[in-house]
Parts: structure tokens; C-alpha cells; sequence
């Protein structure tokens, strides 16, 4: 009995050494697991500086010149094209995009997207302004040390539509509390487009602002003109830049805007870069290209660089180019024209109900691959929003064309007057070419043959004789 209570005791104490060992083994687990963890929530210093060519962006005490993407997806061909950054307006998925970045090598300009007047916020309401501020002061304290952010983005074209200045000083607040908590990124705010006023108010009332940030696109040309003329002497960035505006463009005598091609596109956005954004490199610290991605604004194709199933357009070529001075080895098709019955969208399209038109594409192709055709009649959307706000595609017409999958069509126009454009797509497998053509439908009178699709005489030469 002695022996079995002996033996008892020199287990319980074996039990105890054991249990001190793991404790200790479990200590030393956790302080690595927590250095580890220290180390890749280091925070990477970006200042912005002036020297003699000029304002600089700077990161880890290295110039950083921003060659972005306005987007947080295809992160992947962001960097296969040369580029080195990406930018969020908000905060949705802020942790998942900022690892997802930093994996890549790319950095992030963090949106923090303070509330619009037009949206129904009250300037006046301080309570709610503090909440908006209390809730950014959150997410500062959250994201101040992922390696992968870059600059804090206070706010979105708060500017657009709006009348209560105050937000100005709410844009003051949140600036002056990051650089309170976070003295290792510099803040910006974004415009919608660039006039006096907001220069002269974001000046006056938000010194917290170190970098300007511009949206442009037909008038990107004034920017670095006029930038200085209203007296900003700082470092900007534009920060979303691209094809013309839909506000910008001829439009159609039933008000319609018209499209440029993805081809004319390509060459906007080539020629805006080299020649407005590299060609201010005293001033200007890098610009993010917009949108890197699918979006309808005005129409499904207006503004994405990519389309819904993720093929990239000509303009991602076009960037390729400009950021690396080199081609890409797989070429976009070029779209170069569409018409109907001859015509194109300045001739202001207008043909009668049920219809039978002709439709061509003419493209260029310096690849090898095999081309796609597709063609699409959509109602002229109906959800036109300002500001990028969410808006619905508009309604696709089927039934009415004969021979798709070519580079000529016949189309029978709708039955309903209104109007309408015709989509065309050419596409190899990763990468797409578009264009659409805006026409309007009148009513057909009473009067009116019935239409009918061309059909080509086929003739039997067999049946042909040469002794009669």
C-alpha cells in the first residue's frame, strides 16, 4: 500500500513537471506568434516632400511614384501591367484587400468615405458629424500599421451637389486625427473635377490635407494649369482618370450621350498620362486609373476597364504602354468603327419601327488568336445617377438580329419608338474590344411595307446551259 501511494505522489509530481514544460513551451509559442505578428503589422513610413525637381511621395526614404488602379480586384494584372498601387473609396473588406495587396507588393490608398450632403447628411448635426468622425478614429487605430497602406483618402467628391461647407471642417477633423494617431501616411481628399472655390476652401479650412486629389477626365488637360492659378502650391494626385466624362460629350438630338469606342478610349488614356499626368511630375505624385473593373454608369461599358466576365479592354493595353513604354505581347483587337446603314452616332441615327438596318464593325487585329463577335440591342437606360451611385443596367432587346457572330449584321429595330443602342463586342479569349451606337426608333405609319431581312438569291450555275 506504501509503494502504491509512493508511486502515486512521483506521478503527480511528473504530471506537474510536464504541465510546467508545456506552459513554458506554450510561453515561448505565443512570444514568437506575437513578434511574428509585430512585425508584419510593421507600419512603412510615406511622407511627402519637396526637393529641387519638385514635390515627392516618399516610402521607407524612397521616391514612390503611384502608378495605380482605382479598384480593389484583378489585383493580379495591376501588377503584370507595371503597376504598384490600388484605391478603395470606403472601408468594406478593408483587412481582406489590405492583405491581399501587400501579398503582391502593391499598396493602398485606404477611402474613408465620409458622408455626402446630397446623400441626405446634415452637416449641421453635430452628433452625427462626431459619430462619423468617432467611427473613422476606429478604423485609423484598426489599419495605421499594415505595411500595405499607403495614404488615407478623407472622402469622395463631397463637393458634388452640395451647399453646406461645413463638411470642410469635417474633413479638417478626421485629417487632424489621423495625423494625431498616425504620424506615418499623409492624408488626401478627392474633388470632383477642379474649380476655385474648393481649392480656396480646402486651403482655408482643412491645412490637415497634405495631398490634393483630383477626379478628371476630358479636362484633365486644365488640371495642372489651372491647379496653380487657384492657388494650391502642395503635391496632388488625380485620382480617378480615364475615357470622356458622359457629361462631357456630343450628345444625340433626343439628349443621348455618345461613347467613345474602346479604341478611342485606349488613345485617351495613353495621351492623358504621358502628356497630364508624367508630364507634371514636379507637382503631380502618381494618379490612379479609373475603374479597374465592371461597372454601368450611363451604360455597362462607359467606364470599366474590364467587362462582367473579366475580360480586359484596350484601355488596359493602353495603360501597359504608358506605365512600361512597352506593348503587350497579346494584343486587344481595336475596334475601330461601328456604323448602321452607313452611319455612325454623330449623324444622330433615327429609323423607323421594325426595321430592317444593317450594322459593320471594322476592327484591327495585330494577334493571332481567333475573334468573337457579339452584338446586343439595349434600351437606352432609364437609371442615369450622378457621382458613380449605383444604377441598373439597362434592358436588352433579343429576337431582333440575324447573323451574330459576324462582322456584319441585319437588325430588325424594335417595335416600341424610344431609344436604343447597338452593343458590338470582339473578343480573343482573355481580352475584349467594344463599342455601341446610339439610334432612335419613330413609329412606322400605316402606309409602311412590311419589313422583311435581305435574303440573298442562291442560284444552281448547274442548272445553266451553254448550248441554248
Amino acid at each position: 500500500m506504501q509503494l502504491f501511494a509512493k508511486i502515486c505522489v512521483l506521478i503527480c509530481v511528473n504530471l506537474r513537471e510536464i504541465k510546467n514544460i508545456m506552459h513554458k513551451i506554450l510561453f515561448i509559442l505565443i512570444s514568437y506568434l506575437l513578434a511574428y505578428q509585430s512585425l508584419s503589422a510593421q507600419a512603412i513610413k510615406v511622407s511627402v516632400q519637396k526637393g529641387e525637381k519638385g514635390w515627392e511621395l516618399m516610402r521607407e526614404n524612397k521616391p514612390y511614384y503611384i502608378k495605380g488602379a482605382g479598384g480593389q480586384t484583378f489585383m493580379d494584372e495591376v501588377v503584370a501591367i507595371g503597376g504598384n498601387s490600388i484605391r478603395t473609396w470606403g472601408l468594406d473588406d478593408a483587412q481582406t484587400i489590405l492583405d491581399e495587396a501587400h501579398k503582391r507588393g502593391l499598396t493602398v490608398m485606404l477611402g474613408l468615405w465620409v458622408q455626402h450632403e446630397r446623400h441626405g447628411f446634415d452637416y449641421n448635426n453635430k452628433a452625427n458629424v462626431q459619430k462619423q468622425l468617432d467611427g473613422f478614429k476606429n478604423a485609423v487605430l484598426k489599419f495605421k500599421d499594415h505595411p500595405a497602406l499607403l495614404l488615407w483618402g478623407v472622402g469622395n467628391e463631397v463637393d458634388l451637389n452640395y451647399s453646406n461647407t461645413k463638411v470642410w471642417d469635417a474633413i479638417q477633423d478626421i485629417a487632424k486625427m489621423i495625423h494625431e494617431i498616425d504620424p506615418n501616411h499623409p492624408t488626401s481628399t478627392v474633388t470632383a473635377g477642379l474649380d476655385s472655390l474648393e481649392v480656396q476652401l480646402i486651403k482655408a479650412k482643412a491645412p490637415d490635407i497634405d495631398i490634393y486629389g483630383i477626379n478628371t477626365y476630358g479636362d484633365i488637360g486644365n488640371v495642372k494649369k489651372n491647379l496653380r492659378n487657384y492657388g494650391w502650391a502642395g503635391p496632388y494626385m488625380i485620382t480617378e482618370w480615364g475615357p470622356n466624362g458622359h457629361w462631357e460629350v456630343q450628345k444625340t438630338k433626343w439628349g443621348t450621350s455618345i461613347e467613345q469606342t474602346s479604341n478611342q478610349k485606349a488613345e485617351s488614356y495613353y495621351n492623358r498620362y504621358t502628356q497630364f499626368i508624367k508630364g507634371d511630375s514636379a507637382y503631380c505624385v502618381g494618379s490612379y486609373v479609373f475603374l479597374w473593373g465592371f461597372k454601368q454608369e450611363y451604360t455597362a461599358t462607359w467606364y470599366g476597364m474590364f467587362n462582367k466576365e473579366g475580360k480586359s479592354t484596350e484601355t488596359v493595353d493602353a495603360v501597359e504602354y504608358a506605365w512600361t513604354g512597352k506593348k503587350p505581347a497579346n494584343p486587344c483587337p481595336k475596334l475601330l468603327k461601328v456604323s448602321i446603314n452607313g452611319q455612325q452616332s454623330e449623324n444622330d441615327i433615327s429609323i423607323k419601327a421594325q426595321e430592317i438596318n444593317e450594322a459593320v464593325v471594322e476592327i484591327a487585329y495585330e494577334g493571332d488568336e481567333k475573334l468573337t463577335y457579339n452584338w446586343e440591342i439595349l434600351k437606352e437606360s432609364d437609371d442615369k445617377k450622378e457621382g458613380g451611385d449605383a444604377e441598373r443596367e439597362a434592358e436588352a432587346i433579343g429576337g431582333l438580329i440575324k447573323g451574330n457572330g459576324k462582322t456584319k449584321i441585319q437588325f430588325r429595330a424594335p417595335a416600341t419608338q424610344g431609344a436604343y443602342r447597338l452593343f458590338v463586342t470582339v473578343s480573343t479569349k482573355e481580352k475584349t474590344a467594344n463599342a455601341n451606337i446610339p439610334f432612335y426608333v419613330s413609329p412606322r405609319n400605316a402606309n409602311d411595307p412590311q419589313a422583311r431581312f435581305v435574303q440573298p438569291k442562291i442560284y444552281d450555275f448547274k442548272s445553266f446551259s451553254t448550248n441554248e
